[in-house]
């Protein structure tokens, strides 16, 4: 009996944009286990893309703030599209967003009823989602970046800097907006991905007939690529890319970020 279903198959195919047999196979081979399968694809070069897509959400809206006393993130959810674009939940998620950011957890959750009072009104199911705030440290510059859509918040983007100006710091947000780095550094990465994913690279070099004696710099050459990937700081900036991003930031430090996406 198998361990996977139709449903399965598809999100695999989707995922990796491999073909529907060698979705199937990849699922089998790996008794269902979707992680193993992309993998699997991976290695014998039948992934056209190794992007994560098992993180589902709902639709909405999110909101930035950066106040004195704090910066902050707000999704608000609901159910369809129409709904994230009216002027009442737009401007609750920015009331949310602004609150969050000057009064922190406690001010958020004073704004309970409001929600409850915007689902009955609008008669569809809204709560809270994910929600991000920074309280600057000492010295440190924060700036947002918030991408819309028909009048929404779809993409959102806190950093916080030691040194440099709010210019920069708002131009390395939208650099995060838009090419979604996962760490500040390769020493972010954590030492079991890094391992994971060169042993996939090997197996990959070897299927595709390298010389043995050429696999270690062509796998440190794809690591690269891979780094590139995942952190901020080897990534070619998106308003110069002759250079990067730990270029363009010079003696500045980024300290942390965080990002929330609608659908991601």
């Amino acid at each position: 009996m198998a361990d996977f279903t139709a449903k399965d198959v598809q999100r695999l195919r989707q995922s990796t944009g491999a073909g529907m047999m060698d979705a199937k196979n990849a699922l089998a081979e790996a008794s269902g286990d979707f992680e193993r399968a992309v993998t699997v694809l991976r290695e014998k070069g039948l992934a056209s893309s190794a992007k994560r897509s098992d993180r589902e959400a709902g639709d909405g809206a999110i909101a930035t703030a950066v106040t004195p006393e704090g910066a902050a993130i707000v999704e608000l959810r609901c159910e369809t599209d129409f709904v994230a674009k009216s002027e009442d939940f737009v401007n609750l998620v920015n009331r949310l967003a602004e609150t969050l950011a000057s009064e922190g957890e406690a001010g958020l959750a004073k704004l309970e009823s409001s929600v409850e009072d915007l689902k009955m009104t609008l008669k569809e199911n809204i709560s809270v989602g994910r929600t991000v705030r920074f309280e600057p440290s000492e010295g440190a510059v924060v700036d947002a970046y918030l991408h819309r859509q028909s009048g929404r918040g779809k993409n959102a983007v806190l950093v916080e800097l030691d040194g440099g100006s709010t210019e920069l710091a708002h131009d390395v947000a939208l650099h995060i907006a838009s090419s979604r780095p996962r760490f500040i550094s390769r020493d972010d990465v954590p030492a079991e991905e890094v391992e994971s994913e060169r042993k996939t690279l090997e197996t990959i070099t070897r299927n595709e007939g390298k010389p043995e004696a050429a696999l270690e710099k062509i796998v440190e050459g794809r690591l690269r690529g891979f780094f590139k990937d995942l952190c901020l700081l080897e990534q070619s900036f998106v308003k110069d890319e002759k250079r990067t991003v730990s270029q363009i930031l010079g003696d500045v430090t980024v300290t942390r970020f965080a990002q929330v996406e609608i659908g991601r």
